[in-house]
């Protein structure tokens, strides 16, 4: 097995550079916050400038010090997300993880009434933005001498419901191209074990303070606070890859 590797002294994410994709999300927000807060360097990157903006001059304003940086990327653009990797590389010198955030939901009532259409805006979130984000990133991770990949998913992809087809099976594809990617550390890293990982986070879903203040009546039950998908984030970094590496782990009870 390999053993863990801190990036410089202190915890394992002091000095590190880590980059989150879809990161002006409430999940992504609260991922800035934590990571810059274990001593990271946090690269950001989201499609709305606006709110990317946001997360990222939070996480600063509450870590004084922390170095966010903030990009607008489109992740569907593979030749743009490369770019994004290797101009982060050359900034930083390193990359030590890249957390993929980037979401989507489209439901349906019944089987029946599922909306092809939906399935065509879920590939493109859910899929293409993962392929295109662990090819660019691959080779900076392996790398790295503790690099992860943090893929989010949820519990539906096990389970799959009738209303949620499309849903489903975007999140099981991304999956799948998720647990390839772990192969490829496994592989790389030989008799001695990866030096990287990819993992996978499995949820039923987010929640977050606005969300119950929309809903004060709701429970949430199994739901997992975007704050507690944080601190599980930025704990992947204190086991070696090899414990981690192609596993999915359940924030939620698994079915």
């Amino acid at each position: 097995m390999s053993t863990q590797t801190p990036a410089a002294g202190g915890g394992p994410l002091e000095g590190a550079v880590v980059a989150v994709a879809g990161a002006g999300g409430p999940a992504g927000q609260a991922a800035l916050l934590r990571l810059a807060e274990a001593g990271a360097t946090v690269v950001a990157a989201d499609a709305d400038p606006a709110r990317l903006a946001a997360g990222v001059d939070a996480a600063r304003f509450a870590h004084g010090g922390a170095t966010v940086t903030g990009d607008t990327v489109d992740l569907l653009d593979l030749a743009a997300t490369r770019e994004w990797a290797a101009q982060t590389e050359k900034e930083f010198g390193r990359i030590d993880g890249l957390v993929h955030l980037v979401g989507g939901w489209r439901g349906a009532p019944s089987f029946a009434d599922t909306d092809p259409h939906d399935w065509e805006l879920l590939e493109k979130l859910l899929i293409r933005t993962v392929q295109h984000t662990s090819l660019a990133f691959e080779p900076a991770l392996s790398r790295s001498r503790n690099g992860r990949y943090v893929l989010i998913s949820a519990a539906g992809a096990a389970r799959p419901t009738a209303g949620n087809a499309a849903y489903a099976a975007a999140k099981a594809a991304a999956e799948a191209w998720t647990l390839a990617l772990a192969d490829g550390f496994r592989k790389a890293g030989g008799p001695q074990g990866p030096s990287a990982a990819a993992v996978i986070l499995v949820v039923k879903a987010l929640v977050h303070e606005a969300m119950r203040a929309e809903r004060p009546e709701a429970r949430f039950t199994g739901y997992t606070d975007v704050r507690e998908l944080a601190e599980q984030i930025q704990a992947l970094w204190n086991k070696p890859a090899a414990e981690l590496n192609g596993q999915r782990l359940w924030l939620t009870p698994q079915p």
